[in-house]
């Protein structure tokens, strides 16, 4: 059972923001430090991208770890109430991002997603944003390093 009416929780959740997340800020501030220069929120193309980098043809998701189902993270729970409902709403996301990704690839895009929680672990942060980068620079389509990961 939920713990407040269904107004309340309407209200709590229109409040959840979608752009311009504090991990969202966190990786465009630090990309902006090294030097890069970008668009965000990229409307005319599939999936709104986070930051797109037309000058590398790159696009980086900052990915929420619960809403985006980051797999074998403490931070993707499910849950307990209603969980067929949560369960067909956060398929249908993780279908959503995999169609956008394919997408944009068709159209010349390499792709990367980060983390939420890869932001939020301060230690390793500079060693990942450092990785991320590098791999902008380059031609590579894929990346792979702890909590920052390709589009599949």
């Amino acid at each position: 059972m939920d713990f407040v009416d269904k107004k309340t929780r309407s209200i709590m959740m229109s409040k959840i923001k979608s752009k311009n997340t504090k991990p969202e800020l966190t990786v465009r501030s630090l990309l902006h430090r090294q030097g890069f220069r970008f668009r965000i929120h990229g409307k005319s193309l599939p999936g709104t991208p986070d930051i797109v980098l037309k000058k590398y043809k790159a696009i980086i998701f900052v990915h929420g770890c619960y809403w985006h189902r980051h797999e074998n993270c403490r931070l993707a729970s499910t849950p307990k109430q209603n969980q067929k409902y949560w369960t067909k709403k956060f398929d249908a996301n993780v279908c959503r991002d995999s169609a956008v990704y394919y997408q944009l690839k068709r159209l010349g895009w390499r792709v990367a997603i980060i983390w939420e929680c890869s932001i939020r672990d301060k230690k390793n942060l500079p060693a990942h944003i450092k990785t991320l980068s590098a791999w902008i620079k380059s031609e590579r389509e894929y990346i792979d390093i702890p909590n920052v990961f390709p589009a599949p």
